[in-house]
């Protein structure tokens, strides 16, 4: 009888937290490393945010919390989803989970039964097919193109959804493309949702606050009130915030899905941490202006990688709408040769010898389903990616 259980055979390892780790692995060892490999602010978690947590702790807000979460904090994120996006929630359908992939595993634990299948967009964040296998359902996937800034069309959509579909995971501004729907190219999309009436949809809009120059962020209950009753909305603060160790994550959608939630998450590791989500309503209800100073920031990086990146040789680099990576082309090097003899046959390749050759760590594209391509994050100083870059351009140059 084998001990570990087969549904393990079907998850693959993730490709950001492998890269991450050996970035940290080499750098420890001596070698000069820039990790561009990692999705997470570079940014202090503001002052008022950490104080609220320091305060929670000298009142003694240690004990268990209810499952949903705190009081305060689910009637902070209705606020916010009035405030922010137009949309009216009870606190009552609001629920707070250790960070936004918990909200995504528990939705889908909680609805999906053998057969049921989920609508994938290409390129995905790494764990989303992976959550939908470990939930016993099947990953089905909706294709892009760099042509069309990676973002769904209306047919390929209509291509793809079938009577075994329950859930489409709709992610803007996308990790790993950093492509965000327009009011008008979302809207085109939840038309076609609007006709099939028993797929729901689920929303990861983390990145929400890292939108830039004069886009409007929208999200697909906003747009087409019809889907109210059958999204879940999930936001969190680890992004906008700068919040990501304190791991809170959390969503608003029908109160049947919510309490479904609730009871798995009741089973599986009740209320996430007391203190954090004290400091989540501070983040929620405080002040909002370090938010601008972080999309000020980020644009220029976008800005400055995005330009250096179309510098180097076989590198195609569009230029995203929001969060912080970029998702470039490494196609026209494919099938060329490092200065040791090492043929680049795969964008895994590519990234494995820019780390050997030049120290740098990014991901390969086809980890995130499509590829050649490497997500490189640039949520890091403008001399760290100034220098990674001319790296890039450095080892682009040298392939034969």
């Amino acid at each position: 009888m084998a001990f570990l259980a087969d549904v393990l055979s079907r998850v693959k390892p993730s490709a950001t937290i492998q890269m991450t780790q050996k970035a940290r692995e080499l750098k420890a060892s001596g070698v000069d490393v820039i990790s561009l490999s990692v999705g997470e602010p570079d940014f202090d978690t503001p002052e008022h945010i950490k104080q609220a947590g320091i305060d929670a702790i000298n009142r003694n807000e240690t004990r268990y919390p209810p499952v949903s979460g705190i009081v305060p904090l689910r009637e902070a994120i209705a606020k916010k989803f009035k405030r922010d996006n137009g949309l009216d929630y009870k606190p009552s359908q609001t629920i707070v989970a250790t960070g936004g992939k918990h909200i995504l595993y528990n939705a889908l634990l909680a609805t999906l039964n053998p057969g049921d299948e989920v609508v994938i967009t290409r390129p995905y964040w790494v764990s989303y097919p992976e959550m939908v296998g470990l939930c016993g359902g099947t990953a089905v996937f909706a294709d892009t193109r760099m042509e069309e800034g990676f973002k769904l069309q209306p047919a390929e959509l209509e291509r793809v959804l079938t009577p075994k579909t329950k859930w489409i995971i709709l992610n803007s501004p996308s990790n790993p493309s950093g492509a965000a729907y327009s009011r008008s190219e979302m809207k085109a999309l939840t038309d076609v949702l609007l006709r099939y009436p028993d797929v729901h949809v689920l929303t990861d809009d983390i990145y929400e606050h890292l939108t830039y120059g004069d886009f409007e962020f929208v999200t697909p209950a906003q747009v087409e009130p019809a889907l109210y009753e059958r999204t879940l909305t999930m936001n969190g603060v680890s992004k906008g915030y700068a919040m990501t160790g304190w791991r809170i994550g959390f969503a608003a959608g029908p109160e049947t899905l919510i309490k479904a939630m609730d009871f798995v998450q009741g089973q599986q590791t009740s209320g996430a941490t007391t203190v954090a989500q004290w400091a989540a309503v501070a983040a929620l209800e405080g002040p909002q202006d370090h938010i601008a100073r972080f999309r000020k920031a980020f644009q220029a990086r976008r800005d400055l990688v995005v330009s250096m990146l179309n510098q180097a040789k076989g590198l195609s680099c569009p230029t995203p709408e929001g969060a912080f990576y970029v998702y470039p082309s490494c196609a026209e090097l494919i099938g060329r040769r490092t200065e040791g003899g090492k043929v680049i046959e795969t964008d895994e390749d590519f990234v494995t010898e820019l780390l050997m050759a030049e120290g740098v760590a990014a991901v390969h594209g086809s980890a995130f389903g499509l590829g050649p391509n490497l997500r490189i994050s640039y949520a890091t100083s403008d001399t760290v990616l100034e220098e990674a870059c001319r790296r890039i351009q450095r080892f682009c140059g040298s392939l034969r």
